[in-house]
């Protein structure tokens, strides 16, 4: 008689009590939540669902996704739609701008997909982008939180030359897990990235990455190192959650001690700020950074 085969799916790792997100409330959300809804303004915090989003809005920071909503690059820990995306919308720099200021933002986050499929990756409306809030919003102070355009020299040049308050450029994860978890992308080039951004003249440059995808404490804390290596500003570590079901599952989730203990070694190591807690997302307390 033939036995049955059994096929046994992964066991998904149990969402800890202590993880939970605080309702948003406020008088300034609710103002922000009203515009956002009545002009369809595009921002990451409400379509990529961030926990943080109540917190960041009552204190006047925002952040806006650019150049279309599909990623030319298929990262496994991405909510962000994989595709071919839309051509490039050449208005766009002035409605960021005019949504920035209908909504009266004083800190602005800019991120925007990676757009491999033009010959620019998208630099130029970046460049604009900037200059155009700036021009009609001269009190607001920007963030931008940028592809690794390759690594190109000459497409990081447009950023550094409208010189944002704070330049970002996430690694993600740790070394080994970095073919795994961002596919096209590479950690050294992402280092390199960060360097010359710094030896340009940028003021503040920022960097973040996940937890909870199989790094191992030693890892994390060579991330650190590596990152203060090319003379990082600013990190944030935040735990890792599986958008969907197709995505990269959950391998642990941080206790907030670890978090607390990565906080206080990255700031031994001399970085400006170190936001380190389960919650954590690039743009969290993102105004604060500018000091």
């Amino acid at each position: 008689m033939q036995e049955e085969l059994t096929i046994t799916k992964p066991e998904r790792v149990a969402k800890p009590k202590w993880l939970r997100v605080k309702l948003p409330t406020g008088k300034k959300y609710t103002d922000l939540r009203s515009l956002v809804d009545k002009y369809s303004l595009n921002t990451i915090c409400t379509s990529g669902s961030c926990p943080n989003m109540g917190e960041c809005w009552s204190e006047g920071t925002a952040t806006f996704m650019i150049l279309g909503n599909v990623c030319t690059r298929s990262c496994g820990f991405c909510g962000v739609k994989t595709g071919r995306p839309e051509q490039v919308d050449w208005e766009e720099p002035e409605k960021v701008a005019r949504s920035i200021k209908l909504m009266d933002i004083k800190h602005a986050v800019i991120t925007s997909v990676d757009r491999d499929d033009i010959k620019d990756m998208g630099t130029i409306i970046w460049a604009e982008t900037v200059q155009a809030i700036r021009r009609m919003n001269p009190n607001t102070t920007l963030e931008t939180l940028i592809p690794d355009f390759q690594g190109r020299e000459d497409l990081l040049d447009r950023i550094v030359q409208v010189a944002p308050e704070v330049v970002s450029h996430n690694m993600e994860t740790v070394k080994r897990l970095t073919r795994e978890v961002r596919i096209q992308a590479k950690y050294e080039r992402s280092l390199g990235v960060l360097k010359y951004l710094k030896d340009s003249g940028i003021k503040r440059t920022k960097s973040g990455i996940m937890l909870g995808l199989g790094e191992t404490e030693e890892e994390v804390i060579q991330t650190l190192k590596d990152l203060r290596a090319v003379n990082l500003d600013i990190v944030t570590i935040g735990q890792y959650l599986q958008p969907s079901k197709k995505h990269l599952p959950v391998k642990q989730f941080i206790t907030p001690d670890q978090f607390q203990k990565y906080e206080k070694i990255g700031l031994e190591m001399g970085f400006r700020h170190v936001e380190s807690g389960a919650l954590v997302r690039s743009s969290y307390k993102a105004q604060k950074h500018l000091t």
